[in-house]
């Protein structure tokens, strides 16, 4: 009896615990939910960029209301972190507010009051996972000098800080070559007196690839080029080639963005996946025609490489204008690109990304490019949506 009283009581438990669990599902594990972590933004007077940073990738829903104009953006399986700023207002460009709430047990809803707007894309990024929405206003008149007005370039050289890029053999670091070239590039510019240059970062500091086009947009470049070392399993492979944003079905472009994207091939499916459901990337191509001017930007940048470098070191590999998706050029609102100036894994290229004058003859070869771009198009070019 005394062992019957033992097992009853320990069966009555049991169905307690239950019934507790599935009616009151504040109990359960929180893990379940993806939590929001953090809102970052860029604005300027004709483009904004802000990106909701979260602990995994997340389905959403996303509307448009007007009277007040305003964006709204609904997160499935989400809630806030204790440490988010809620509510903020934002001082000029077309962002007034940023408020975020859990509006039901399931459901964050982010809502972004905004003023006078055109468009706006929303895409999901990974690893860090993130919601990226690109809002674009009215573009400002330009002024009628433009004859003598200097042209805007925003050079991006490659990771930084924590990330070292691809590394060499020998121990070279990417994200030291590629600075050192940018810096170059940007001095060899400057001298010109035709030109107005800005670098993504200065130092040996980690930028998100997100805000890297974002500050070119807010600078309202006119051309933005991030410059990389490539790398491959395959020591023996080597040389130039330089990059558009677009989808392709090119393994060898695919590992390149994935490897730039730090993210896996089977991700860069999914995303694909997602970004063609929503028609994200045709709706960024589209934009300003700009697929046009970056084709003959790239064709410029690699062409003056190869020529260039051709004419010190012999059987330079010219391995082309390809296409790939790249975080850092999606959203861009000017010709970008993306350069990959020699196979850092390769020990004869590495070996000579380690000389000060191939780095400086590598800036002088863009530089020409970017010259000859110029020369190319008409004095104004017109931005239309």
């Amino acid at each position: 009896m005394f062992l019957n009283l033992i097992t009853n009581t320990k069966r009555i438990l049991k169905y307690t615990l239950l019934a507790v669990l599935i009616f009151s599902p504040t109990l359960l594990p929180a893990s379940t939910k993806i939590v929001v972590k953090d809102i970052r933004y860029w604005s300027s007077s004709d483009y904004t960029r802000v990106v909701i940073d979260l602990s995994d990738t997340v389905k959403f829903s996303k509307n448009r209301l007007s009277n007040p104009e305003r964006l709204y953006f609904d997160l499935i399986n989400t809630t806030i972190s204790k440490d988010l700023k809620t509510s903020f207002s934002v001082e000029g460009g077309i962002l007034k507010n940023v408020r975020s709430g859990q509006f039901n047990s399931d459901t964050v809803r982010v809502v972004l009051d905004v003023r006078e707007i055109v468009d706006f894309n929303v895409s999901v990024l990974d690893n860090p996972p993130r919601l990226v929405i690109d809002i674009f206003g009215k573009e400002e008149a330009k002024k009628q000098d433009t004859m003598i007005a200097k042209k805007r370039v925003v050079i991006d050289p490659g990771h930084g800080g924590h990330d070292p890029g691809a590394i060499g053999l020998k121990g070279l670091y990417e994200k030291d070559v590629v600075l050192d070239i940018a810096l170059k590039l940007k001095i060899i510019l400057m001298k010109k007196k035709t030109y107005e240059v800005f670098t993504t970062r200065k130092t040996d500091v980690f930028i998100p690839l997100e805000e890297r086009n974002a500050i070119a947009n807010k600078k309202k470049a006119d051309l933005f080029i991030s410059i990389h070392a490539n790398a491959s399993p395959t020591r023996k492979v080597k040389g130039i080639e330089t990059y558009l944003l677009n989808w392709t079905d090119d393994e060898e472009a695919n590992k390149v963005a994935a490897r730039e994207n730090a993210i896996s091939l089977e991700k860069m499916k999914e995303m694909k996946q997602q970004m063609d459901d929503l028609g994200v990337i045709m709706n960024d191509l589209e934009r300003q025609n700009k697929r046009d001017e970056s084709i003959k930007l790239a064709h410029h940048i690699q062409n003056s490489m190869v020529s260039n470098l051709n004419n010190v070191y012999k059987n330079v590999s010219d391995l082309g204008v390809k296409w790939a998706f790249f975080y850092v050029l999606f959203g861009a609102k000017m010709p970008s690109v993306l350069v990959e100036v020699s196979f850092i894994s390769n020990p004869e290229e590495e070996k000579l990304l380690s000389k000060d004058f191939y780095r400086l003859q590598i800036a002088e070869s863009i530089a020409d490019a970017i010259d000859k771009y110029f020369i190319s198009i008409p004095t104004v070019q017109k931005v239309s949506y």
